[in-house]
C-alpha cells in the first residue's frame, strides 16, 4: 500500500468533511446560548415582580429552582460548546486574521461578560439579594439581542474593514 496520497484524501479530506459538522455543532449550541441568555432576564423580570403574598415565597422559590437549572443546564454547557466550535472553526478557516472575526470575537467576550453578570444575579435571587426591580430586569433582556443581532450581522456578512 503506498503512502502517498493524491489531494483531497486522507487527513486534509477528513478534516474538510469534519468542518460542516462543527459548524452545525457551533450553531446549535449558540441557539441554545442565545435561548437561554434570552430567557433568563425574562425570568428575572417575573421574579422581581413577584407580590407579597401567602404564594410569594413558594413562588419564588420555583423562580429560583428555574433560574438555578436553566444556568448551569443549558446556559453554560451552551456557551462552553460555542466558544470551543467557534475556535476550532476560526482556526480550520483561517479566518482568525480577518478583522470581522476579530470583531466578532469582541463582541463575543462581551456576551460572555453579560453571561457572567446574569450568573451572578442567580446567585443574588437564590440569596434573596435582589435589589433591582422588575423594569431594570426588562431593559437588561434587550442588551443580548443587540450584540446577537451584531455577531450574526458579523459572521454572515464577514464586511471588510479598511
Amino acid at each position: 500500500m503506498s503512502s502517498a496520497c493524491s489531494p483531497g484524501c486522507g487527513a486534509e479530506a477528513a478534516v474538510d468533511s469534519l468542518y460542516p459538522w462543527l459548524k452545525a455543532g457551533h450553531l446549535v449550541a449558540l441557539i441554545s446560548w442565545m435561548a437561554a441568555m434570552l430567557y433568563l432576564p425574562r425570568l428575572f423580570v417575573y421574579h422581581a415582580s413577584l407580590a407579597p403574598g401567602p404564594h410569594a415565597a413558594a413562588q419564588s422559590e420555583t423562580f429560583k429552582v428555574m433560574e438555578r437549572r436553566l444556568l448551569k443546564a443549558i446556559m453554560t454547557p451552551a456557551m462552553i460548546a460555542t466558544w470551543i466550535f467557534g475556535l476550532i472553526l476560526a482556526w480550520m478557516s483561517g479566518y482568525y486574521a480577518a478583522g470581522w472575526l476579530q470583531a466578532k470575537v469582541v463582541l463575543v467576550l462581551a456576551m460572555s461578560g453579560i453571561h457572567g453578570w446574569l450568573a451572578r444575579m442567580v446567585k443574588d435571587f437564590a440569596a434573596d439579594r435582589n435589589t433591582r426591580g422588575h423594569k431594570f430586569y426588562r431593559i437588561l433582556n434587550e442588551v443580548p439581542t443587540l450584540l446577537m443581532i451584531l455577531i450574526v450581522i458579523l459572521a454572515a456578512v464577514k464586511p471588510s474593514f479598511g
